[in-house]
């Protein structure tokens, strides 16, 4: 999640509880020297569920519930590493939402199953378009969201897949809430009113990680093409191109070595909800998802993690420096190199599933505008 405020999910209500019941202390206890201590074959899944517990200015207290499963397919650990997480919520300002990500490869790696939803109602922060837009939202829109987004790939050959993409994104009973008086002169954007839209395309994606939710060393590379069209039931026309490239390099015995070049264009008559968003917990982390928004945008970071730090005492506390930069523009020859904003941080890194260097991650990070802490299991990329 992306909040202003830090995520506490260092299972904080079970903390809470436990302290009630002998009998329910000693499960917990069981419970998390299962995972902290697990013994068993590196070959048998994992599942982790725990609550969380956050605070945000938009949302007020947020409790939720989270649960990772990770695997390799019939076991085999010359697989990768397939990951599947789910998170639901609710928040006191009468907010909730169900969220399901997944990474999944086949016995052999032959397929590769990459996709998210989200089905929400939550608020989102609107600050106008373009890179010159002001620090303080423009207005709240309260709405209700839902996101689906699947690529289905095959494997040509080594490291290669291709395959198709499915879009789908929908905003309903929406409302635009000004924090000062409505000028009367306010530009909606397109798509205020709610927009219901469906895209299919074509990706192809090279990737040769093997546990994706910590790449010590790798590359991953996607471009696609998806487009929308009122033909197939979507509320506009538009088509959107991406471009993701990720390179990961070991430095000395545990140091990994991070950076990603993003680049998000769209052309046609874009909703505002599905323009290229800046922000988030995974690039340009301190800035507000949203925060900035365009047409286009070009992003890139780097990150150097210590994995772990050279302790006496443990070998599972890490640490790591990042810093990104990004802009979001119009028009592609309206690129500014002025235009780019910077962020950048620290985060600690403590090692969850040793057998499987599965890490969790509390970040830290600092724009000109605002602070921002993250806390989530696996690396922002």
């Amino acid at each position: 999640m992306n909040l202003k405020s830090l995520s506490i999910g260092a299972f904080v209500f079970i903390g809470l509880f436990s302290s009630n019941s002998l009998d329910a202390q000693g499960f917990i206890k069981r419970y998390f020297n299962n995972i902290v201590n697990n013994t068993k074959d590196i070959s048998q899944p994992q599942l982790l569920v725990y609550p969380t517990l956050a605070f945000a200015p938009e949302t007020s207290w947020e409790f939720g519930l989270s649960s990772l499963y990770v695997y390799y397919a019939k076991r085999d650990t010359t697989n990768r590493l397939s990951e599947i997480n789910a998170f639901t919520f609710f928040t006191l300002e009468n907010q909730y939402g169900f969220w399901f990500d997944h990474a999944i490869y086949s016995h052999k790696n032959r397929w590769f199953f990459l996709g998210r939803a989200r089905i929400q109602s939550f608020p989102l922060f609107y600050h106008g378009i373009g890179i010159e837009t002001p620090k303080k939202s423009i207005a709240k829109v309260e709405t209700n969201q839902v996101l689906i987004k699947e690529r289905i790939l095959r494997r040509l050959m080594h490291d290669i897949y291709v395959g198709v993409e499915f879009d789908y994104q929908r905003l309903s009973n929406t409302e635009f809430v000004f924090s000062d008086v409505e000028q009367p002169n306010f530009d909606f954007p397109l798509g205020h009113e709610g927009s219901s839209n469906i895209g299919f395309g074509l990706g192809l994606i090279q990737d040769n990680r093997h546990n994706v939710l910590n790449v010590r060393k790798g590359i991953f590379s996607e471009l696609a093409f998806i487009h929308y069209n009122p033909i197939w039931g979507s509320t506009y026309t538009f088509t959107s191109v991406l471009s993701d490239t990720r390179i990961y390099r070991p430095v000395y015995k545990n140091n990994v070595f991070a950076a990603q070049l993003l680049g998000q264009f769209n052309f046609g008559d874009v909703p505002f909800n599905q323009m290229a968003l800046m922000g988030g917990e995974s690039i340009m982390r301190g800035y507000y998802y949203g925060r900035y928004r365009d047409k286009h945008q070009i992003a890139a970071q780097v990150e150097y993690r210590f994995l772990p730090i050279p302790l006496h005492f443990t070998k599972r506390l890490g640490f790591a420096l990042f810093v990104s930069t990004s802009t979001v523009f119009d028009q592609l020859n309206r690129v500014r190199a002025i235009d780019f904003v910077v962020s950048g941080g620290a985060g600690l890194r403590f090692l969850l599933f040793p057998k499987k260097d599965i890490w969790t991650r509390l970040d830290f990070a600092l724009t000109k505008e605002s602070t921002g802490f993250y806390l989530f299991i696996g690396e922002s990329f």
